[in-house]
């Protein structure tokens, strides 16, 4: 596997497009407003006032389709519609919107399965194939002329090299897009996965707060895709956290269309290991993606717990300790006050003998040991903060239990974060 430019484009048969459609802007109008500023907006008497804000996704087939969604009781509208039109396991299109979360409105099911609608007719696809995600602030009424108006002009706008586009489009407090995608062999085939997501803030495992759209060309049954994607999601985004608030609009689906021609994965095919090994290794990177790009955040945090018990220990170790807010603080700040560590394991409800715990940290200049059997030993407090002081630090963490591993993905804790999350409404 090696990864590869092109993003959700990259395999075999997929286009994107991205488009401003004043989803934010219209917020407030009035209806003749929103129809006066469309018009002015389709027309070209007006420039957009800011980034896109409406992505499309589109196969020229019919594809095998898989999702897996938020698991907080409060979810967005669209998230009930895709479940719905994923049941048949197919789909051809993805629309998403950011700006808006469409989340906790009495006719936000309306409005999903209308955006649903729009594109089935500007494709020529049925609606059904056809999902839809959205992300920005919850409780806002969607505005939903912009996006109705806005969707012919996106349709035509799609192509092979417009997943970056789409990547950008569905950014909300992120600084930076992920759009990525990997290359391998399988029967002989070059299979190709692309993936572009996003995530800043509000994320927290089991879905955590993302958005993630995925493609791949190879040909795999609806029953093996949905299982190498929640096996990928298991060690990717749900070891991803950045402040603990799990959203109400997490959303990761994948389309495959089989254009690859390599033979049909299934469960038990020798490939399927393969594929979904491929599959996690981009979730994975874009995991640490949204890490990195936390709200606020200047350092992209990974807590790697290995001598574990069993695997159930390690994640629930790896994710208390990635979730500690004073720990995040303390890698802000460079400080290498390896107690909270032991601390967040010692509440993290795992079966853990805490008198045989070591910690570690590690960045790209160096090693630092500070904890040996549970307690501490002398070392470099100069070292410590050199260390520290890096944009990408790893907490090694060794029970001596057991042979079981995991890995979790956060960020530190800075005075940004707040300013970003007092002010993010308004």
């Amino acid at each position: 596997m090696e990864f590869i430019d092109g993003g959700v484009t990259a395999p075999q048969g997929f286009q994107a497009a991205a488009i401003y459609a004043g989803i934010k802007a219209c917020a407030n109008m009035t209806k003749k407003e929103t129809a006066e500023y469309t018009k002015k907006l389709r027309s070209g008497q007006m420039k957009p006032e800011n980034k896109d804000d409406l992505a499309l996704i589109y196969a020229d087939v019919p594809c095998t389709a898989a999702g897996v969604f938020t698991s907080n009781l409060v979810k967005g509208a669209p998230i009930t519609v895709c479940q719905e039109h994923l049941k048949d396991g197919k789909a051809q299109a993805i629309l998403a919107n950011s700006g808006n979360a469409n989340t906790c409105n009495a006719d936000g099911a309306k409005k999903a399965e209308a955006m649903a609608d729009a594109v089935a007719e500007a494709l020529l696809i049925r609606e059904e194939d056809v999902l839809v995600a959205s992300t920005g602030v919850i409780g806002q009424p969607l505005p939903l002329a912009p996006i109705l108006s806005a969707v012919p002009a996106l349709a035509a706008k799609r192509s092979t090299s417009g997943s970056l586009q789409a990547a950008e489009a569905i950014m909300t407090t992120d600084t930076v897009p992920k759009n990525m995608a990997v290359e391998l062999k399988l029967g002989g085939k070059t299979v190709r996965i692309g993936g572009i997501s996003k995530g800043s803030g509000m994320i927290h495992p089991n879905m955590c707060t993302m958005l993630c759209f995925l493609t791949t060309d190879a040909a795999i049954t609806p029953k093996a895709l949905d299982r190498a994607l929640r096996l990928a999601v298991q060690d990717s985004f749900n070891m991803l956290s950045v402040d603990e608030d799990m959203s109400t609009n997490d959303t990761c689906v994948i389309l495959a269309d089989g254009k690859a021609g390599n033979p049909e994965i299934t469960e038990t095919s020798e490939d399927f290991q393969k594929f979904t090994e491929a599959l996690k290794g981009l979730c994975i990177q874009l995991a640490r993606a949204m890490a990195k790009d936390g709200e606020g955040a200047d350092k992209l945090l990974v807590c790697s717990v290995s001598g574990a018990a069993d695997d159930r220990n390690a994640r629930t170790v790896a994710k208390s300790v990635i979730c500690s807010s004073l720990v995040k603080a303390a890698m802000f700040g460079a400080d290498a006050n390896w107690g909270r560590v032991l601390c967040a394991i010692g509440y993290s409800g795992a079966k853990v003998n805490i008198h045989k715990v070591d910690v570690d940290f590690v960045s790209p200049v160096g090693s630092l040991a500070v904890c040996r059997d549970g307690a501490g030993i002398p070392f470099d407090e100069t070292l410590g903060k050199k260390i520290l002081a890096e944009d990408e630090i790893t907490i090694q963490v060794t029970l001596h239990d057991g042979s079981s591993s995991a890995t979790a993905f956060g960020c530190d804790l800075t005075y940004d974060y707040v300013k970003i999350n007092g002010d993010y409404r308004t």
